[in-house]
């Protein structure tokens, strides 16, 4: 396939590189494969027909699991398809704009100092802070949905450490600007970005003993603001809410009034100086609905609109600090170098900074976003995965790029706020490549623009509008980042995906069993909200302008949790044939086993390429591979039982915030044990488990598979049952294999007591059942 490339090149500027190169990857023996495999499903579908009647209950339901199979193949087949990549050049952007780069607010948004950390929120803001980008062009926005005094207090001191640290960064040319990680790095590998020549200090008169003098000072001052955060975070320094945080005083995490501080702000609009720097807690009352993050983000977009109303936003969580310095300029290149007429985000992968060896969870999505985000970039673009991604705000105000149909005047919209108002007259206004737009709407400082922005904080100025419908982030889902994505490709609108070298931002993903579960539960609940809502993808292709295949891909992620019922039933196929004496395979002799084997072997050893061209081990593939078995038991099970009891009301909707790690705790490179002391480095990336009910079916499901493998050796007898199903049997237990650790384990690494005696007696009463159907001829 020849490579195109999509790009506005200026005639002034023609000798110069595009902004953007669309590059289509070459992937035809994958594609022969992915071919053959669903050749070989369809036969297999085929041949169960044909021999339906002679076969009893097993073998319809392997049938029906395998439908669904070859459902789902034919989706992802579609999303991999014509997968592309992007690269972007920002030296053309800044030799082609100079000074003229458009402003961008970035958001940073926090629910909860115990679940997230105030350090790592400092660490995130310190690092947008000192990104490659004029200080008068960003504005850098914090959200405190915890509504708590630590937050803002470790804003305030992190700005004080900002003063030397930005200069510092600048100075050096450093690559990694979150100081926790820089810090964390050896002294001569923590300077120059990889593709520089050298680094500034040897350029600038060689003078390294000047420069390692200023790394132990600049060192010595962020273990002081460290320990000062500490201290505040631990009570060992009285705190008391008075002066700049006497609005904290009778403030309830869920009951108060909106709380503004404008941190730091740039008066003389000097590009060398420091960005503004805004802390939000907008108004709780525990009788208003707050939408959780969509909801924060809206008050963000409006306290942001209010004050400096730049045309590009950026979204990013308090645990993803920035790693490129360059990455605003990467971003603007995807904006203005393809069509800037139909781009509407631009995603940032997400990348782990203390991601374990070998992924023992299976989260850390390395080849997820190699599938996934690739594919759907050749379609309409990737998906918005919520954090790590810039936006254009005209979007967000559900304009058209083009101007056509908006209107602008209607209370009704965007509510009865004046200033807000009058910045979306002129969001509507600018042009696309959001140059010549003043960073600050009007000429007051940011301090007399506080009282406006406590207005469209409240938590009822929403009511009327249709923010959080058309406007803004979109409510009806615990994702509300695919929803919003996704609406806005039902605008016919298209995103980008952004993968420079270095990744653009560095997370934290979840390092035990019980905590990636319950994130993926959370997941599971708000995808299927989408699917069976009036959001629905099917309704953007049939009423908007969604394309097709982009339609089909937002499926497959939507029944993301619905794949465990097949998968469960299919896992447990085994051992009801084994204790009944029946088959849902081929005998190991007839010729159509070969179908099954083949689609078994080609489907794994490519899922096995995959991983290998990711850089990935065999342990990783492994371990990905298990999980898939282990999350359909539990986390992706409860997410769908969970969800039609949710709309039923005999259970509520709850927004769980995912426990981060500390950033102290993780900074080390972590493709080993290097996070982890004493006895716990032994055991890095083992499950651990506690007293949750989602281990009950998974050690439910282990113990049906071994009583069977016993019952068989013990009884005999069992002429119907083939290799086949004994082999299938075998390969559930070592997918399940953690829990069969967990039996023998100690601790949090052993399964409990109460979920043993649980499981023992679901067992038993399957065994039974499936003993009165052998009786039956079931």
């Amino acid at each position: 396939m020849a490579s195109t490339t999509n790009s506005v090149v200026s005639h002034d500027h023609h000798e110069l590189p595009p902004l953007c190169e669309k590059i289509p990857i070459k992937n035809n023996p994958n594609k022969a494969i992915n071919l053959t495999t669903l050749l070989l499903l369809f036969s297999i579908l085929l041949y169960r027909l044909l021999h339906l009647s002679e076969h009893g209950y097993p073998w319809l339901l392997a049938f029906l699991c395998e439908s669904w199979f070859t459902f789902d193949f034919f989706l992802i087949l579609n999303t991999k398809w014509t997968p592309v990549d992007f690269k972007t050049h920002p030296q053309t952007l800044l030799q082609r704009m100079g000074t003229e780069l458009p402003a961008v607010d970035a958001f940073v948004t926090t629910a909860d100092v115990a679940m997230e950390p105030p350090i790592m929120t400092a660490n995130t803001v310190l690092s947008l802070l000192a990104v490659d980008y004029p200080a008068h062009k960003l504005a850098c926005y914090v959200s405190d949905d915890g509504c708590s005094p630590l937050t803002l207090f470790s804003l305030i001191h992190a700005f004080e450490f900002a003063r030397i640290w930005v200069p510092f960064c600048k100075k050096y040319g450093i690559q990694v600007r979150a100081p926790f990680r820089y810090f964390s790095i050896d002294i001569d590998d923590s300077v120059s970005p990889p593709d520089s020549d050298d680094s500034r200090e040897r350029d600038s008169g060689g003078n390294f003993d000047q420069f390692q003098l200023e790394w132990k000072n600049m060192k010595e001052e962020y273990e002081k603001l460290k320990q000062k955060i500490e201290k505040a975070v631990n009570g060992a320094v009285p705190f008391e809410c008075s002066g700049e945080y006497a609005d904290f005083a009778y403030a309830d995490k869920n009951d108060h009034s909106s709380i503004i501080k404008v941190i730091w702000e740039n008066k003389e609009n000097h590009p060398d100086s420091l960005p503004h720097l805004v802390y939000v807690s907008r108004e709780k009352r525990p009788t208003t609905p707050h939408h959780y993050k969509a909801g924060a983000m809206n008050v963000l977009t409006r306290v942001s609109g209010v004050m400096t109303n730049a045309p590009f936003m950026l979204n990013v969580d308090c645990d993803m600090f920035v790693n490129n310095p360059n990455i605003i300029l990467h971003a603007m290149c995807s904006f203005l170098g393809l069509n800037p007429q139909d781009c509407a985000f631009v995603q940032f992968p997400q990348v782990f900074y203390n991601e374990l060896k070998d992924d023992p969870f299976g989260n850390q999505m390395v080849v997820g976003f190699e599938i996934v985000g690739r594919g759907m970039a050749g379609i309409q673009g990737p998906l918005y995965a919520g954090t790590g991604c810039f936006h254009r705000r005209k979007v967000i105000y559900n304009f058209c790029l083009d101007n056509a149909d908006n209107k602008v005047n209607e209370d009704e919209t965007f509510g009865n706020s004046k200033e807000l108002m009058e910045s979306v007259a002129k969001t509507f206004t600018e042009p696309v490549d959001g140059k010549n737009i003043d960073t600050i709407i009007t000429s007051q400082d940011l301090s007399t623009m506080v009282q406006a922005a406590h207005q469209v904080a409240r938590c009822d100025y929403e009511d009327g509008t249709t923010w959080g419908s058309k406007v803004g982030w979109k409510y009806g889902s615990m994702t509300e980042d695919l929803l919003t994505g996704m609406q806005i490709h039902a605008m016919g609108l298209k995103s980008v995906s952004c993968m420079p070298n270095p990744p653009g931002f560095l997370g934290i993903v979840p390092t035990s069993g019980p905590i990636s579960m319950s994130q993926v539960k959370r997941w599971i609940t708000g995808l299927l909200q989408i699917l069976f809502s009036k959001n629905s993808p099917i309704f953007a292709t049939l009423h908007a302008k969604l394309q097709f295949r982009q339609c089909l891909t937002y499926i497959w992620i939507l029944i993301w949790g619905l794949r465990s019922i097949p998968t469960l039933c299919y896992a447990i196929l085994p051992a009801y044939c084994i204790i009944t004496n029946s088959s849902y395979l081929p005998k190991a002799h007839e010729p159509a086993m070969v179908l099954f084997l083949a689609q078994f072997v080609i489907e794994n050893i490519e899922n096995l390429s995959y991983f290998r061209r990711c850089g990935q081990s065999f342990r990783a593939w492994w371990n990905n591979l298990r999980m898939t078995k282990i999350n359909a038991a539990t986390s992706m099970l409860f997410g769908v039982v969970g969800f039609p009891l949710k709309l039923l009301g005999v259970s509520e909707i709850v927004f769980e915030v995912t426990q981060k790690e500390s950033d102290e705790s993780s900074t080390s490179s972590t493709k080993g044990t290097e996070n982890f002391k004493g006895n716990d480095a032994a055991n890095a990336g083992r499950f651990t488990f506690d007293e949750s009910p989602m281990f009950v079916p998974p050690t439910t499901l282990l113990f049906v598979e071994v009583a069977a493998l016993g019952l068989s050796l013990w009884e005999g007898g069992r002429d119907e049952v083939g290799l086949g199903e004994y082999l299938a049997s075998v390969w559930v237990v070592m997918c399940f294999w953690p829990f069969v650790r967990g039996l023998f384990g100690k601790g949090k690494y052993g399964i409990s007591l109460s979920t043993l005696l649980k499981s023992s007696c679901f067992s038993f009463i399957f065994i039974q059942l499936c003993r009165q159907a052998s009786v039956h001829g079931w």
